[in-house]
C-alpha cells in the first residue's frame, strides 16, 4: 500500500512504500499516476535504480524522447539526460547549466513533454553538511486560477511564441554556448502554444508561459505586448505557487510539464558534484 504525504505547498507529495527497482502491478501504478495528475510534482526517496531500471519504469507511463543534445546524454542510453558538473577526461558528462531559468520542459516543440522524471545519483554538500543544487517548481494551475479575472479575459484564446533559441542563447554566467548545429536548428523552430493550456488528462487550466522560452505574445506587438508578458512571467513563479525539493541522492521526482514549470539553484560548483539523470515522456499539442 502506498502513501502519499503532500509537502503543504501548492504542490507536490512524497510517496512512500515503494521500491521502483522491483516490479510493480498495475494498482499500484494507477495509484502513483493518479497521485501524479493530483499533486503535480511526486517524489520517491531511497532508491536504488540501474539506468535500465529508469529507463523500464519511465516507459510505463509511455514513449520516451530522444534528447536533441546527444552530446549530454548517458552513454548506450539516448533516452538519459545527463545534468551534472562532472568533468571526465576534461569534459562535461552531461549539461552544466541546464535549468538556469524557470521553463517547462520542450516547450518549444509542437507538442511538448507530457512530463520528466528525475534520478539523483550524486547531490552537492557543502563542509558544514548544508545540501546545495535545490531545484524550484511553480505550479502553472495555481498562478492560472490567481489571475486577476480581467487578465484571464485579455489572455483567453492567445498564444504566445515560444523559442528553443532564446533559451539555448540567453547569458549564463558570462559564459557563451556553442551554435547549434543545422540538424538541431531544423529540430527547433519557434512554435506558438495556448497561453492559457488545458491538460489533456484532468482538464485543469494553467497559465503556460515561462522565463527561459517564451518569447512573445502572438497579436500583441511592441512595448504593450511585451509588459504583458513580463507581468504573466512574473505572476507564474510567486512564492506562493513554488515548492523547492531539496535533493538526497537516491531522490526519483515526477514533475508534470504542462502543470509546472522549474528551475534549478546553482548555488555549487567543483569540486562540490551534482549528477541527475532524466528521463521525458513524449506529450501531445496543447490546447
Amino acid at each position: 500500500m502506498i502513501n502519499v504525504r503532500p509537502t503543504g505547498a501548492a504542490l507536490g507529495a512524497e510517496i512512500t512504500g515503494v521500491d521502483l527497482a522491483k516490479p510493480m502491478d498495475d494498482a499500484t501504478f494507477s495509484q502513483i499516476v493518479d497521485a501524479w495528475h493530483e499533486h503535480e510534482v511526486v517524489f520517491f526517496r531511497d532508491q536504488k535504480l540501474t539506468p535500465d531500471q529508469h529507463v523500464a519504469f519511465s516507459r510505463r507511463f509511455g514513449e520516451l524522447e530522444l534528447h536533441v543534445r546527444k552530446d549530454c546524454c548517458r552513454p548506450g542510453y539516448h533516452e538519459l539526460f545527463v545534468v551534472s558538473n562532472i568533468l571526465e577526461n576534461g569534459k562535461p558528462i552531461g549539461s552544466q547549466d541546464a535549468g538556469l531559468f524557470w521553463h517547462s520542459d520542450l516547450c518549444y516543440i509542437q507538442a511538448p513533454s507530457r512530463g520528466s522524471l528525475f534520478y539523483a545519483l550524486e547531490v552537492p554538500v557543502d563542509a558544514s553538511g548544508r545540501v546545495l543544487g535545490d531545484t524550484k517548481f511553480a505550479s502553472s494551475t495555481a498562478a492560472y486560477n490567481a489571475l486577476p479575472e480581467s487578465t484571464k479575459q485579455k489572455i483567453v484564446g492567445r498564444k504566445a511564441v515560444q523559442s528553443y533559441k532564446k533559451g539555448y542563447y540567453r547569458a549564463r554566467n558570462g559564459e557563451v554556448r556553442k551554435a547549434l548545429t543545422p540538424e538541431q536548428e531544423a529540430r527547433t523552430p519557434d512554435v506558438q502554444h495556448p497561453i492559457v493550456r488545458t491538460h489533456p488528462v484532468n482538464g485543469k487550466k494553467c497559465l503556460f508561459v515561462n522565463e527561459g522560452y517564451t518569447a512573445s505574445i502572438v497579436g500583441i506587438e511592441g512595448a504593450e505586448g511585451d509588459a504583458l508578458l513580463d507581468e504573466l512571467i512574473a505572476h507564474a513563479t510567486r512564492p506562493d505557487f513554488v515548492y523547492q525539493h531539496q535533493w538526497r541522492a537516491g531522490d526519483f521526482l515526477l514533475w508534470d510539464n504542462c502543470l509546472v514549470q522549474h528551475q534549478a539553484v546553482h548555488d555549487y560548483k567543483l569540486p562540490l558534484r551534482r549528477h541527475m539523470e532524466r528521463t521525458t515522456l513524449t506529450g501531445s499539442v496543447p490546447f
